[in-house]
């Protein structure tokens, strides 16, 4: 009977001398890889053209904007690689009877001395939407942005009642847009 409680209390600190140990850390983490996607094709904006009917000095306009990617522009290309097709927006505003009042085209180089060398390198011509009437001008705003990012330069094109066109950056922060809308 003493050899059965020997070999009990034998194998009862065999088990518990092994199962209280202590692993070893190998100290490997393991995580997948991270594949960096190669860059793709370029990468075209949605077309899209956009109306609207506006009264200014006592008649109504209809000012169209058309966007399309042109591939006769320089590509961009973005910190990844990735390159974007740059964009030319055309601006034709109709008076009431249909004839054409203006018609002028903008690319990236349009607002080129707006833009700083960043800009002129990496952005894309963005967008172009009516804005409002001040006066005998009708405002658009405008932008050159980086491609797929917040990052841009408002811009503000003006027309004048004799179709002359100017261009500048927009320094006006829209702070009080909702007084004005009242």
């Amino acid at each position: 009977m003493k050899k059965i409680y020997l070999i009990i209390a034998a194998t009862v600190f065999a088990l518990v001398t092994t199962g209280c140990g202590k692993k070893k850390d190998s100290g490997d983490i393991i995580t997948r890889k991270v594949v960096a996607k190669a860059p793709s094709g370029p990468i075209r904006m949605q077309e899209y053209t956009q109306s609207k009917t506006v009264s200014w000095l006592g008649k109504d306009y209809v000012c169209e904007v058309k966007r399309v990617p042109d591939d006769s522009l320089a590509k961009v290309k973005d910190d990844a690689g990735q390159t974007f097709v740059d964009n030319r927006i055309t601006l034709t505003i109709r008076r009431a009877d249909g004839t054409v009042f203006l018609t002028r085209h903008f690319t990236k180089s349009s607002f080129n001395e707006c833009l700083d060398d960043d800009f002129r390198s990496s952005g894309v011509l963005e967008g172009l939407v009516f804005d409002k009437t001040d006066g005998d001008q009708l405002r658009f705003a405008a932008s050159v942005s980086h491609p797929q990012t917040d990052e841009y330069i408002p811009l503000v094109v003006s027309v004048s009642r004799f179709g002359a066109v100017t261009v500048k950056r927009d320094t006006q922060l829209d702070t009080n847009a909702n007084e004005e809308e009242e």
